[in-house]
């Protein structure tokens, strides 16, 4: 009878399909993609709230289920400060509401959409696309492997500074980006310091302002780096000097005579890095020096392979492999 029952009830929901004009249809699969969108981002999110060690709020250890879902999350209670609280709790994501609509923005941010068109794919506000694609990335951009190990390249490249939507200028404004005030490499350009190892494992940093130093080299690199690797670089004195504080096997190669390839010793993995980095870039017409960490968290997330899907996007965002 249980048969028969499912039988009929598909065949009315066949004609009644049949029923349906095209922009009804497109509707529908429109609602059922979002329920489905809803269904696996809550999923992913709950994912992180079952993993939760100690509370957001005080550190606590002692956590337990706080009455039902709300607004579909699970709500958590520490037992010492009494606090409640969900899995996104003090992170970038709390209180972003539509979350039916993550998925097909991270969607638009694995094909490197700008902010209105991921906005109009969406259905979003382009003011709401922008802080979500900064809510996303500011979690995203400590999604990195360490330690780099072996043979890990080593070199730094150079933007010009920008302060890209800030209200408040420091210097006086440059027309559509402008020139530096002075030649080379100086205080008004920011040092993006990239290491990558052979097997293809990447870290990065905004050093700061100006040419790179041995400090800021012993900030960025040295908790990142295995105690027995070969640090290839350039000749810069500051790598050099770097090595030596810190007790690391370096070789240096003399660009500037042409000497880019030592046997297995060469930086052009990391360069390729930068014109990759640079060349993305483009597409978004300059970006603010204050987001350059969460642009290059962006890349290095379109970069790895198994980071195709906007599910893995959201893993990443929310299960930042610091370790």
């Amino acid at each position: 009878m249980e048969a028969q029952a499912f039988k009929a009830e598909k065949a009315n929901f066949t004609a009644w399909l049949t029923e349906l004009s095209g922009g009804q249809l497109d509707e529908l699969k429109s609602e059922l993609m979002q329920c489905t969108s809803l269904a696996d981002c809550l999923a992913i999110i709950e994912e992180r709230g079952r993993k939760l060690l100690a509370c957001p709020h005080c550190g606590g250890e002692k956590l337990y289920r706080h009455g039902c879902t709300y607004y579909g999350l699970q709500r958590y209670r520490c037992r010492q400060c009494t606090r409640s609280f969900n899995a996104l709790t003090n992170t970038p994501l709390a209180f972003i509401r539509l979350r039916e609509k993550w998925l097909p923005f991270l969607q638009c941010m694995l094909g490197s959409m700008t902010v209105r068109a991921a906005a109009e794919a969406t259905g979003i506000h382009r003011n709401t696309s922008f802080r979500w694609r900064h809510r996303f990335l500011a979690m995203a951009k400590e999604d990195r492997p360490r330690p780099l190990q072996g043979i890990v390249e080593a070199d730094e490249t150079y933007l010009l500074e920008s302060q890209k939507g800030s209200r408040r200028l420091t210097r006086p404004a440059r027309r559509r980006g402008g020139k530096s005030r002075r030649r080379g490499i100086n205080g008004d350009h920011d040092c993006i310091l990239v290491a990558r190892d052979r097997g293809g494992r990447t870290c990065d940093f905004v050093a700061g302002r100006g040419p790179v130093t041995a400090e800021q080299l012993s900030v960025c690199l040295r908790p990142v780096l295995a105690p027995n690797v070969l640090l290839a670089t350039d000749s810069a004195a500051a790598y050099r000097t770097f090595a030596q504080a810190a007790g690391i096997e370096h070789r240096a190669l003399n660009l500037r005579q042409g000497i880019r390839v030592r046997g297995l010793i060469h930086v052009q993995n990391v360069n390729r890095y930068h014109s990759l980095f640079k060349n993305w870039l483009l597409r978004f017409h300059g970006v603010a020096s204050r987001y350059l960490p969460h642009y290059l968290g962006w890349i290095h997330e379109l970069q790895r392979r198994p980071v195709s899907k906007p599910q893995q996007f959201l893993r990443a965002a929310l299960f930042p492999a610091v370790s």
